[in-house]
């Protein structure tokens, strides 16, 4: 049995914070602005894997409201996710991801992104992809206003629900 999850997330960029992206700190003025460290991509990461096993979105579990995910590292809501996942027999086939921002150039990261993922999921990096366009200065985005990130995972295994 398969299934497909698909996540998204996107927060507005800040001078005084760094920037987080697939649990790396990239070196650049400007971070995201958000209650944990705000990295994107894991967190679209965990909405697709919580939506691919029907648990509903990041959210739910770990609220902005809540003073214990303030600064909070996404590397550790992705393992807590992904526990959920596992307990109900699921594994990751393959993740294909992209981020979306005007800036900064994130090619050079994209192994080390797709390695701190791979490691998070217990997959080989080789089933992780990592990918950035920008929005040609169309929109928020475009004005450099913000980072999106979508992910889409794959899962094999599994209870049946039926």
């Amino acid at each position: 049995m398969y299934r497909i999850g698909v996540g998204y997330d996107i927060h507005k960029v800040r001078v005084g914070r760094r920037l987080v992206l697939g649990g790396v700190e990239i070196p650049w003025e400007k971070g995201l602005e958000g209650h944990s460290d705000a990295d994107v991509l894991l967190h679209a990461l965990c909405d697709a894997l919580l939506g691919a096993v029907g648990l509903g979105d990041i959210g739910q579990y770990f609220p902005p409201s809540d003073p214990q995910w303030k600064d909070y590292d996404s590397r550790e809501f992705v393992k807590k996710v992904y526990s959920k996942v596992k307990a109900l027999g699921w594994k990751v086939v393959n993740i294909d991801s992209i981020i979306i921002a005007q800036a900064p150039k994130l090619s050079p990261y994209y192994g080390v992104m797709r390695e701190r993922i791979a490691e998070l999921l217990e997959v080989s990096a080789e089933v992780v992809n990592v990918k950035a366009t920008t929005p040609e200065g169309l929109g928020a985005l475009g004005a450099g206003e913000g980072i999106a990130a979508q992910v889409v995972v794959l899962l094999a295994g599994g209870e049946s629900r039926q």
